[in-house]
């Protein structure tokens, strides 16, 4: 169950009535880059990239562009490999589900979501549902790698793709979509690194949208799907409107039932990762676009509501959840493939066994993650440990290639405390962990009363405030505090800050997990009762 903590507060509320005459960017500040947006009569979706997280490919939802629900994912297992399984031999971090694209055919009744795995034999995968919150299916993929691509389903039900990097190149796929029966490339440019392309046919022209990163976006043109396609650009190094972020690029475009257009983009926000942004496209006489800019050129901080409409959606913000539903929200996600037999919902909440007999919080099947609400959240679980065994290792962390957490160690019949910084698996190793982190507090039962804690007739509430505000190519200065409390109310933080790093290598942002895992022997289990996740002054 999801409780949305504005729906206490009635005169915040109105005041978000007023407001919603315009709209501030970043319109979500969640990290969902390489996103694609369309519409379907009235309604909005959007996909992004979610790499080793499974499910993967979440699909949110909007009526106006700005407000955005989360409502399920494309591709509900990571079925490109075992690596993506934390099997013990092998591991796929940055892998996975990098830039991929979701279309409507209408047809049919159904959506595709298409994506090239980067692994294994460079397949494209195929995913398609009638309903974006699920059931979708896995398709037969297709046996080449369709890199950074865009589909077009055409005004006469055609399907294209448009794909690469440097030679851009245009498929046509079968009647059913899943099969390419033409292949050309219709654009070379051996000097601009250009990918992650979208497709369009808007009124008389073809469209391919494309990326020049992190600082350029791009336009190809032409009167036909094949070409000839000519080349304009559509921004170049343009100002952010968030401080010490990057250039805002790539993503794509898409009009209202009123025929406005909207060019919905991402800039690089790192340690918060790659958030969205929204401003309104022109067209010029000769067909090409233009964006709206500021007064100083460039994307504008604050722009009119693009679409004015009674409809609203559950918006992604600050909740709690409960996890009291049949299913969980499709706002988490594992950290690679979980053990389905490791973990279920009940009425109590989410109980996590311990999947894997291990010390490396990088090799743990089942840790769970959650974006992190930017710039500066906090994220607050409260968990019942009565059913840890002897050597178990369960607790809350901010989870990236360098990670810190907060946890309970089961030692015999004694439970301990401890915040642990450093815990690393860099790029510099390919991904794999070279420190499994260092203690820098413990409090145990002669510091904290942690006996009824140890044997659950009470509950433990950990908490990570992060504080991600955008440091960009500049230094970072971006704190976290580890936090504990035996009563929901009085918090105290365990050892000193922790200091989060501001490196794009690893693409996705810092989010906020939880954890338990075995070093001895399975068997031991942690209750997740709840989740809250507040925005912090």
């Amino acid at each position: 169950m999801k409780l949305h903590l504005s729906s206490v507060l009635p005169m915040a509320a109105a005041t978000l009535a007023v407001a919603q005459q315009t709209f501030s960017n970043p319109v979500l500040w969640q990290d969902l880059a390489d996103l694609e947006v369309i519409r379907v009569n009235d309604t909005y979706y959007y996909t992004a990239s979610t790499m080793h997280y499974s499910p993967g490919a979440p699909v949110l939802k909007s009526y106006n562009l700005v407000d955005w629900e989360f409502v399920g994912n494309s591709v509900p297992e990571l079925i490109f490999g075992d690596e993506y399984y934390l099997n013990g031999t092998s591991r796929a971090y940055v892998g996975g589900i990098w830039a991929s694209s979701l279309q409507y055919r209408e047809s049919n009744g159904l959506f595709y979501w298409y994506g090239c795995i980067q692994s294994g034999e460079m397949k494209t995968w195929i995913f398609t549902a009638s309903d974006p919150a699920g059931p979708w299916t896995a398709q037969p993929p297709i046996d080449e790698c369709f890199y950074d691509l865009g589909v077009l389903v055409d005004n006469d039900d055609t399907m294209y793709v448009a794909y690469g990097r440097y030679n851009i190149s245009v498929a046509q796929l079968s009647p059913d979509g899943l099969k390419p029966v033409r292949n050309e490339v219709v654009w070379v440019d051996p000097v601009r690194y250009l990918e992650g392309a979208r497709f369009y046919h808007i009124g008389s022209s073809y469209y391919i949208w494309l990326t020049k990163p992190a600082d350029g976006q791009h336009v190809l043109k032409a009167d036909s799907p094949w070409g000839p396609y000519t080349n304009r650009t559509v921004l170049d190094r343009m100002a952010s409107p968030i401080p010490h972020s990057g250039t805002p690029h790539q993503g794509g475009i898409v009009d209202t039932p009123d025929g406005d257009w909207w060019y919905m983009s991402f800039l690089d926000a790192y340690p918060s990762g790659r958030i969205p942004v929204l401003a309104p496209l022109t067209w010029d006489e000769e067909g090409w676009p233009h964006i709206v800019t500021d007064e100083a050129g460039g994307w504008g901080k604050t722009y009119p509501m693009p679409v004015q409409t009674d409809k609203t959606v559950d918006a992604a913000g600050e909740y709690t959840d409960s996890f009291a539903g049949p299913r969980l929200s499709p706002e988490w996600a594992f950290n690679h493939n979980p053990d389905n037999s490791a973990w279920e919902l009940g009425a109590g909440g989410l109980t996590l066994r311990t999947a894997t007999v291990t010390d490396d919080l990088y090799s743990a099947r089942n840790t769970l993650a959650h974006r992190i609400l930017g710039p500066k959240s906090s994220g607050t679980f409260r968990l019942n440990v009565g059913n840890m065994a002897d050597g178990d290792v369960a607790g809350v962390s901010i989870f990236r290639d360098e990670s810190a957490y907060i946890g309970l160690r089961k030692e015999g019949g004694s439970l301990k405390l401890v915040a642990v910084h450093d815990v690393l698996a860099p790029e510099s190793a390919g991904w794999q962990t070279t420190s499994n982190g260092t203690v820098v507090a413990t409090a145990s039962g002669c510091s904290v009363d942690l006996s009824g804690v140890a044997d659950g007739t009470s509950d433990i509430y950990l908490r990570i405030v992060a504080d991600l505000h955008p440091t960009f190519g500049v230094e970072a200065d971006n704190p976290a505090q580890l936090l504990y409390s035996t009563d929901g109310e009085n918090f105290t933080q365990l050892g000193p800050d922790y200091w989060c790093h501001n490196r794009w290598q690893y693409f996705l942002a810092f989010r906020f997990a939880v954890f338990n895992y075995a070093t001895k022997s399975l068997g031991g289990s942690v209750l997740v009762k709840e989740f809250t996740l507040e925005l912090v002054e």
